[in-house]
């Protein structure tokens, strides 16, 4: 059971999923420790709020002083595209984050996963989570693993071809996936850091409000940014070459067309969804709210 008094760490307290647990741990009366490459890039609605730690995953050093002292730590192992091997980079990651833990003593960790890290292996940048569940299940800490599903912002690789009424994906039209807020990923990472009442192992998914297909999410995208959107399914060598052209090394290239290549076809969630899995905002919102505005506005 988790004391008063505890400290709790966030890695990619910048982000989508870190921002909002953090901001949802400090309304719940605690005072995080926001573990962060840029502290320029956080909230400024959190400031003098939270205790920030400014270094590189990469760097062991930096994470054995930054998760000492830790009760509970959410982790996110971050992607960074433009790295020469995205994949070595998030595996070294977690191993490190891992070591730190287990070295400090941190009773209790979150990790945030994707669905499709249950394959372990065939999944472009996402054995590199696979990766990381393994690395910090083997040090014994009780470990809550949340396996997300496909975040609605990540649409916002797609805004130049949305203004122009088109979206593209390799993944068939007609597959269902899970798509999710990772606001909501946020929630449940908090609601987890917080609740006294689990060890051991979980494994969690957070599958959003409803499974959809890129052709659902096309007319659904269409609707809010009010105009047609014509879906676009090209091969992953279409994709592979505009990564290319893009400047992303061929390791990152070949991370980011397996991330889709790998859940194509008869892949189902090991998780399946239930009450506990199911979020609240649909995508249907979140676009209306959040990248409609966005798309009004010429990049």
């Amino acid at each position: 059971m988790m004391l008063d008094g505890m400290t709790i760490g966030i890695t990619g307290a910048t982000g989508n999923v870190g921002s909002r647990a953090a901001r949802l741990l400090i309304q719940a009366g605690e005072r995080p420790r926001l573990v962060v490459r840029d502290p320029a890039k956080l909230d400024p609605g959190i400031d003098g709020l939270a205790d920030v730690m400014r270094g590189d995953l990469l760097d062991p050093a930096f994470l054995d002083t930054a998760l000492d002292g830790l009760d509970a730590l959410l982790w996110i192992t971050p992607e960074n595209f433009t790295a020469a091997d995205p994949l070595a980079d998030m595996i070294t990651m977690a191993e490190a984050g891992a070591t730190a833990a287990h070295t400090h003593r941190v009773r209790r960790v979150v990790l945030i996963s994707s669905v499709g890290a249950e394959r372990r292996h065939g999944a472009g940048l996402i054995d590199g989570l696979a990766r990381s569940e393994e690395a910090f299940a083997a040090t014994g800490v009780d470990l809550t693993i949340l396996r997300n599903g496909y975040y609605f912002t990540n649409l916002f690789g797609n805004l130049d071809e949305l203004r122009d009424g088109r979206l593209t994906t390799t993944m068939p039209a007609d597959q269902p996936m899970p798509w999710v807020d990772p606001r909501d990923v946020g929630d449940v990472a908090a609601a987890r850091l917080l609740a006294p009442n689990w060890s051991g192992t979980v494994v969690q998914a957070v599958h959003g409000p409803a499974d959809l297909t890129w052709a659902d999410v096309a007319g659904i995208v269409g609707a809010a940014i009010d105009r047609k959107v014509t879906l676009d399914v090209v091969p992953d060598e279409v994709l592979a070459a505009g990564l290319g052209q893009a400047g992303l090394t061929e390791a990152a290239v070949a991370g980011l067309v397996g991330m889709t290549s790998g859940l194509r076809g008869d892949f189902t969630p090991e998780q399946p969804r239930t009450p506990v899995t199911t979020t609240p905002t649909t995508l249907a919102a979140w676009a209306a709210g959040t990248l409609a505005p966005v798309i009004s506005v010429k990049g």
